[in-house]
């Protein structure tokens, strides 16, 4: 036996083969659920930041329809909060609403996050950065863009790779 042949390097390991949570279609699918939810989180986390400033800056909330104390109507616009109580009595606090809508649009925010990152069998670390993109303002326009091209780059590379089943 020649020498170079006793010598030779063994072989090269291959790089282990990707496995997914489930099929390319259902990750594309909870990624496009993803990016849905996260700009409208996004959006409404701007809003609750333009509502606070707006509470506890100027001492004001944005009110739909009611009555003041003087009787009259009162349509829609910034109402002062004196001591904390709103002059107008009825209408809806819109204020308040973004509060509501922002809290429960996180939460489903979390079901997508959490959705995407089992098929793609992320590390847990990835699932938090992931969620913090619904309560750090513009955190998750950047972090929906870049886990957006990893997720479709992850895919592309593994056409071929085995579900979790």
């Amino acid at each position: 036996m020649p020498a170079s042949a006793s010598a030779a390097a063994p072989a090269a390991k291959a790089a282990p083969k990707r496995r997914f949570g489930g099929t390319p279609a259902q990750i594309l699918s909870a990624l496009k659920f993803y990016k849905v939810l996260a700009y409208a989180t996004g959006t409404m986390l701007l809003l609750l930041v333009v509502e606070l400033v707006v509470r506890y800056g100027f001492q004001s909330v944005l009110v739909a329809g009611g009555t003041d104390t003087a009787g009259a109507a009162h349509g829609l616009g910034f109402v002062s909060l004196d001591g904390g109580v709103m002059a107008i009595s009825g209408g809806v606090n819109l204020s308040t609403l973004v509060l509501i809508v922002h809290g429960w649009m996180y939460v489903v925010y979390l079901i997508a996050d959490f959705r995407l990152w089992t098929l793609m069998r992320w590390p847990f670390g990835k699932l938090v950065l992931i969620a913090l993109g619904g309560v750090v303002p513009f955190l998750s326009f950047i972090v929906e863009g870049r886990i957006h091209k990893e997720v479709l780059a992850e895919v592309a590379a593994n056409p071929k790779a085995g579900k979790r089943y």
